[in-house]
């Protein structure tokens, strides 16, 4: 009979690339990604082994992820921002750019708003998914997606239509 500490680390294994993914979309650097995955795996291993029975664990774990991402920027100890640093491996030669100027652009909103864009577009999770997993409700959701959509048109400017073009 498997442990529950066993679940764990398949799940662990299976699920940390798209939690890496999802971190380092919003915070922009590696490390910082990284960590924050690593936070987040601690916080699921304690709800794992407590008492409390997980529903959905992969959406459990983007929920703690995209929460424990908000209340790390809130704190005022939080000084460090992210860089333009790039993971190791680019998915295309062209994207290098594109990618840059939308990190660089995300980087200038607030966290909540980061993540409602990352959450809704990046990991195409639905308006309901992402007021769930922030805890807000779904008209909340489809207003701050659309002011964080100005912001980052604003942000990107005309230099979007270049980069998509190339």
């Amino acid at each position: 009979m498997r442990s529950t500490t066993d679940d764990f680390e398949e799940f662990a294994r299976a699920r940390t690339p798209q939690l890496y993914r999802t971190a380092w979309l919003l915070t922009g650097d590696r490390h910082h990604a990284e960590d924050l995955v690593q936070e987040t795996l601690a916080k699921m291993f304690r709800a794992w082994q407590g008492l409390q029975r997980i529903e959905n664990p992969p959406a459990y774990a983007q929920t703690v992820l995209a929460r424990t991402f908000i209340s790390q920027r809130r704190r005022r100890s939080w000084s460090e921002r992210p860089t333009s640093s790039m993971p190791d491996q680019a998915d295309r030669p062209n994207d290098s750019a594109l990618r840059i100027s939308l990190q660089n652009a995300l980087a200038e909103l607030s966290p909540l708003d980061r993540a409602v864009l990352v959450l809704r577009f990046f990991e195409d999770r639905s308006v309901e998914q992402v007021a769930l997993d922030l805890g807000k409700n779904a008209g909340a959701i489809r207003t701050r997606t659309s002011r964080a959509l100005e912001r980052l048109r604003a942000v990107l400017g005309t230099d979007v239509d270049h980069l998509i073009a190339l």
